[in-house]
């Protein structure tokens, strides 16, 4: 299962924690080309800012061959979002030329709880930086994705607790022709998540995103809708991975997503953190698991709460 922890590889390298100020006259650097550097301040009393970290790096570092860049925590990020971050990123463009990936907003729940992340506006990011292969942002708060066109991204990653409709939307719109992967942590209404099946169904009908082969909408309160949309949506066919994952999803939804289109030619269906009966579980190892499907049906940590006779469930992550 998907959690929201520190990253711990970014554009196939490992990610490596450029050190805090002082500690990297001491610290053995690694090659700029062979990790992912995470830089980061402290999201409380910060004894300096990102900019400021990020100046630290770039003296320290052979920014032309960096290739990939993780931001971690900003100062004050569950008040503040990143534009002085993105500011100094797209200042620092013409240093970075072989920049890959990049990750906005890698923090932790100690730093910054995924529903307190302040984030904004990402599209200069990816306007600036039309090299980019990998992007990813972490914080649902304050999001803005316009439609956009990009024509080298392969994977897209949005991870929030409550994902703003019209960012889903936006992202929908957007013209990316190279795009194999694509993740979005849809949320819930409890933090901020407002679309709903009609704004996910541009992703499944087949007429964009050309390219793509590895398909996550997850971490929704209507996983039950996705999956029984799924069950016939042209672009399952073509795809490798589906991920329904960390989201609320039932019987209703497994029901109908098995008794759909055919799903043996997936490498891999993820459906963790469900709330499927057992019965339906055997059914889908049945099925799938032994056409060869690697399947994902852990559902150790969905919990689920009775209350004035209605029984609440929960999607992975929210708050």
């Amino acid at each position: 299962m998907h959690t929201e922890g520190h990253l711990t590889e970014s554009y196939g390298l490992p990610v490596f924690d450029f050190p805090r100020p002082g500690e990297e006259r001491a610290a053995v650097l690694p090659e700029a080309d062979a990790v992912a550097w995470r830089i980061g301040a402290d999201a409380y009393d910060s004894e300096e800012s990102w900019p400021e970290a990020f100046a630290r790096f770039a003296r320290a570092v052979d920014t032309a061959r960096v290739r990939s860049l993780v931001v971690g925590a900003w100062e004050e990020a569950y008040e503040d979002g990143p534009e002085p971050v993105i500011a100094a990123l797209l200042e620092a463009r013409s240093k970075l030329p072989a920049l890959r990936a990049l990750f906005l907003g890698d923090m932790d729940s100690e730093e910054c709880e995924i529903s307190w992340i302040n984030q904004g506006d990402v599209s200069p990011l990816l306007d600036g930086f039309p090299e980019l292969e990998e992007f990813g942002v972490r914080g649902g708060t304050g999001l803005v994705f316009p439609a956009l066109t990009h024509r080298r991204l392969r994977s897209l990653t949005i991870q929030t607790g409550g994902m703003p409709a019209d960012a889903v939307r936006g992202v929908a719109a957007s013209d990316l022709p190279a795009l194999e992967r694509l993740e979005l942590w849809l949320g819930t209404a409890n933090y901020g998540a407002d679309s709903g099946p009609a704004d996910v169904a541009p992703f499944l009908d087949g007429t964009r995103l050309p390219r793509l082969r590895s398909l996550g909408l997850c971490n929704s309160d209507y996983e039950d809708e996705i999956a029984a949309a799924a069950a016939s949506a042209p672009i399952v066919a073509r795809l490798e991975t589906l991920d329904l994952s960390m989201g609320v999803l039932t019987d209703e939804g497994g029901t109908a997503l098995l008794a759909g289109q055919p799903l043996t030619h997936l490498k891999r269906l993820d459906l963790s953190h469900n709330y499927l009966s057992a019965p339906l579980k055997e059914r889908f190892k049945e099925v799938l698991g032994r056409a060869g499907v690697s399947l994902d049906l852990d559902s150790e940590h969905a919990d689920e709460d009775e209350w004035d006779g209605r029984v609440w469930r929960y999607v992975a992550v929210g708050e």
